[in-house]
């Protein structure tokens, strides 16, 4: 079986990331159209009638727009703006979300590809929330740093020309971060985290971070208990890991690097029992679980493919 893609916005930087991992695959078809037409809606709504997906590299606006050309078509969509990630009638393409919701992602016509940050969160939360682990009303932080191609072209150029005035720096000071509504809802927490973003002098990659005390956990829960809910949740995974105790014993850091131009994301557990003190952590490269290889497997899920085919693991 073959299918045809259309790449709306696919010169961006995660449009090329997804171009990347489809152009050698021979099951797919890949719509384009000439330069001059880019941005030409006659040209694109007829792109988009071709498709059988539709994957949205665009800003937020031009992604509802998107969708408004693509009315009376049958073609399916991958939106990997934030527009509709909370919106109604659009699947959330994390696969690994909860169990079953592989299938909701394959009979969906609207899937909302993941922020990283926000997926990166949920994917360490929400298996502790089903498990009652970590109470819904719990009050927590997160504290995140992401490489600068994760700001686009402006910040790419920003960096790449020597502009950056700090190689670190964080910001969403107003605590109003546009990610925080999928990182509660997906989550399952009653209340958005106090999340903390920064960006480094390093083109990808992803750190995420959040800090634990077992007085924030369903009493009687210790390190070792997440840790086995995390591994048991991520057990069919390929592309999501949970390091055993013997790798995490031995590490003495995490690398913001370790998972850079792979597909992939690896959970830590880290505890100190006479404290009480949590620490987990998640690596992944910002443009690839958490961007492109999200809506290359979420493509794959939706056109009946191997889950993880071009996927880099």
């Amino acid at each position: 079986m073959s299918i045809s893609v259309f790449i709306d916005g696919g010169h961006g930087t995660t449009g090329l990331e997804i171009r990347k991992r489809l152009t050698s695959r021979t099951e797919i078809a890949l719509i384009e159209i000439d330069d001059a037409y880019r941005k030409d809606d006659s040209a694109r709504k007829e792109a988009f009638a071709q498709a059988d997906i539709a994957i949205l590299c665009l800003p937020d606006d031009a992604a509802r727009a998107a969708i408004d050309l693509m009315d009376g078509t049958d073609t399916r969509v991958i939106d990997t703006s934030t527009a509709h990630r909370t919106a109604a009638g659009w699947s959330y393409g994390l696969p690994e979300w909860r169990p079953g919701h592989r299938a909701t992602i394959a009979a969906s016509t609207h899937v909302a590809n993941p922020g990283c940050y926000a997926q990166t969160f949920v994917a360490l939360t929400q298996p502790l929330v089903h498990a009652s682990i970590l109470p819904s009303d719990a009050r927590i932080s997160c504290n995140a740093v992401s490489g600068y191609s994760g700001g686009g072209k402006a910040m790419i150029a920003e960096f790449e020309n020597d502009e950056a005035p700090t190689a670190f720096r964080n910001y969403a000071l107003g605590l109003a971060h546009k990610h925080l509504p999928e990182m509660q809802r997906y989550s399952g927490l009653a209340h958005p985290p106090l999340f903390s973003p920064s960006v480094t002098n390093l083109y990808s990659g992803m750190l995420v971070e959040i800090p634990l005390c077992e007085e924030q956990l369903t009493a009687g829960t210790n390190a070792n208990m997440v840790r086995d809910a995390l591994q048991d949740h991520y057990a069919d995974s390929a592309l999501i890991s949970v390091q055993d105790t013997t790798k995490t014993a031995a590490a003495t850091d995490v690398s913001i690097e370790s998972c850079v131009g792979t597909d992939r994301m690896e959970i830590f557990v880290f505890a100190n029992p006479a404290s009480g003190l949590i620490r987990l952590c998640a690596v992944l490269d910002n443009l690839g679980k958490g961007a492109a290889g999200s809506a290359a497997q979420n493509l794959n899920l939706l056109a009946g493919f191997d889950e993880y085919a071009g996927l880099s693991i």
